[in-house]
């Protein structure tokens, strides 16, 4: 003989039909209800009635040619959209798990920064999320951005110049979302010339004016043309590269001078050129994304972000190098 305890069953609140009685609450009509999750209106109609029954107590009464909410209704209505809300986070939760898992990020990053942030960045990931795969472009800021735009990768890692008139904003790069990796100065870069010659102090640009220039990229050439004339002079630009390891070859070799950013330094650093800070000199470096990122590239982001904060005491430092 089976025992009861009296107490009635809790009821069961099918989640379908919740999702029904929140479209009627939101929309105000069983029709508009119907129309709005793609429902025939009798499907509408059934699946209130059958809620009904499983809360034992009136949620719809007629009023006119509609319907409208009891007390009842309101309430369940009200925590339907609550349940719903937290079953939805739930799912994105799940996927994001998913993702990490065996998901897949494209980046495109410009040279110096894929020798140096990008190698550690993409270590420390997979570190963490093995089933996680990266695929890897190079491209300078202009055909990164053009890559993310045409959905060719999921990450863009650009630079902009942060100090002169010429250099873009971060409000220019919309309708990207726009994430700071890291801020990097600008050195002059000269040949390291003869023992003691450090002693001579730090030149500035206007001391180097009648000096034959290195040029990088576009971008980096437009950015020490601009410097070169805030202080009263266009540079005699003798060469143009931007392959930063031929830029500290041909200064080492005596053809001319330079500027190089602090990543550059840090990806190759040869022991024939000497670097001093230019004063107010500098660089950003952003992360791009197109809307909110999937989660593989979400995490590949938040890795790049971490290597960006590296220690300034692993970077290089400036002046004659050691030895």
């Amino acid at each position: 003989m089976s025992v009861s305890s009296g107490s009635p069953s809790p009821p069961h609140l099918d989640l379908t039909r919740l999702r029904v009685l929140a479209a009627v609450a939101r929309t105000g009509s069983v029709t508009a209800a119907a129309r709005e999750l793609h429902y025939a209106q009798p499907s509408v109609s059934h699946h209130l009635a059958r809620l009904e029954a499983e809360a034992g107590i009136p949620l719809l009464r007629r009023a006119g040619r509609g319907v409208c909410l009891t007390e009842a209704g309101r309430l369940l209505a009200d925590r339907a959209e609550e349940i719903l809300g937290r079953v939805e986070g739930a799912r994105r939760e799940l996927d994001a798990l998913a993702g990490l898992r065996a998901g897949r990020a494209r980046l495109a990053s410009f040279p110096s920064a894929l020798a140096t942030l990008v190698p550690d960045a993409v270590s420390r990931l997979r570190a963490e999320h093995p089933g996680l795969s990266v695929g890897l472009v190079e491209a300078e800021p202009p055909e990164a951005v053009a890559a993310l735009a045409a959905g060719d990768v999921d990450v863009a890692l650009v630079f902009e110049h942060t100090d002169v008139r010429h250099a873009r904003t971060v409000n220019d790069l919309s309708p990207f979302e726009v994430t700071p990796v890291c801020h990097e100065p600008v050195t002059l870069v000269r040949p390291a010339g003869p023992p003691g010659a450090e002693a001579l102090g730090e030149p500035t640009l206007a001391d180097l004016q009648d000096a034959d220039w290195i040029a990088g990229c576009e971008r980096c050439r437009a950015d020490l043309v601009a410097r070169c004339a805030a202080v009263g002079f266009v540079p005699r630009i003798a060469f143009e590269t931007d392959d930063y390891v031929a830029v500290q070859a041909l200064v080492a070799a005596g053809t001319g001078v330079s500027v190089l950013p602090e990543l550059a330094l840090r990806a190759h650093r040869n022991p024939d050129v000497r670097t001093d800070p230019l004063p107010g000199a500098a660089r950003r470096v952003l992360a791009l994304t197109v809307g909110a990122p999937s989660p593989p590239a979400a995490a590949l982001v938040a890795r790049l972000v971490a290597a960006g904060a590296e220690p300034a005491g692993a970077r290089m430092s400036s002046g004659p190098p050691p030895g």
